[in-house]
């Protein structure tokens, strides 16, 4: 399905692309810098087979610490005046303490480790102008496809359930996985070539942990809600 919409995706950058008019000064391009906050669903929006919830079996620790800053930027081409197709790149990395709930060690301190979640995406998207970039103000909504490439680990202190022994370890796994991203936002000119502004976006997707890796799920979820402040520059 994600193949099709990537084929479809770039389908509507040709027929855009041959729509802008032959004064190629006429199309310009921009550079966004973004600052934001990323939060990842609750437990009851994560589904069937996800580490986080079936970790929460087992042990004690706040999805909503996986929530924090989040980086990105986009590389934006305007076509005419109402579309502009773009690419970007995000960042963002958590690492949330965690202990198991119904053990503790011998000496009666928590068994304790760290589960930690690195996600950078990689975006192509679309956007529509419903009043066009030469408003005061420019609100947008797009969509389009993300390829997420992300590493997740849990490092630290584990229980042998065989001997009920107690040993380090640390189990990793990474890949890239692809996804849709939906998003809105609102933009205010100042002056020709600089722009700031606020946008929401929705990414989902899901990655494909290994099972002989020794995870308790099979997928981890890559999905969320960034909302960040955008400053654009135009050139």
């Amino acid at each position: 399905m994600f193949r099709k919409t990537l084929g479809s995706l770039f389908a509507v950058l040709a027929v855009l692309a041959t729509d802008v008019p032959s004064a190629q000064a006429q199309v310009r391009q921009s550079v966004s810098l973004n600052l934001g906050y990323f939060a990842t669903p609750p437990e009851d929006a994560r589904g069937v087979g996800d580490v986080m919830v079936e970790n929460l079996n087992f042990l004690l620790f706040d999805l909503r610490d996986f929530n924090g800053a989040a980086v990105s930027g986009d590389w934006l081409v305007e076509f005419g005046n109402f579309l502009e197709a773009g690419v970007g790149v995000g960042y963002h990395k958590r690492s949330v303490p965690s202990v198991y709930s119904d053990f503790v060690d011998s000496d009666n301190t928590e068994i304790s480790q760290d589960l930690k979640l690195r996600v950078t995406p990689l975006t192509m998207t679309v956007r529509f102008l419903p009043f066009g970039r030469r408003s005061a103000v420019q609100p947008y909504v797009g969509a389009g496809v993300g390829v997420y490439n992300w590493r997740y680990a849990e490092t630290g202190e584990f229980i042998d359930f065989s001997d009920d022994s107690i040993f380090r370890g640390s189990y990793v796994d990474k890949g890239t996985d692809v996804g849709s991203v939906f998003l809105g936002g609102v933009r205010v000119p100042v002056g020709d070539v600089l722009a700031a502004g606020i946008e929401f976006v929705y990414q989902n997707g899901k990655g494909t942990l290994d099972s002989s890796k020794g995870f308790l799920g099979d997928t981890v979820d890559l999905s969320g809600w960034l909302t960040q402040f955008t400053v654009r520059v135009g050139f």
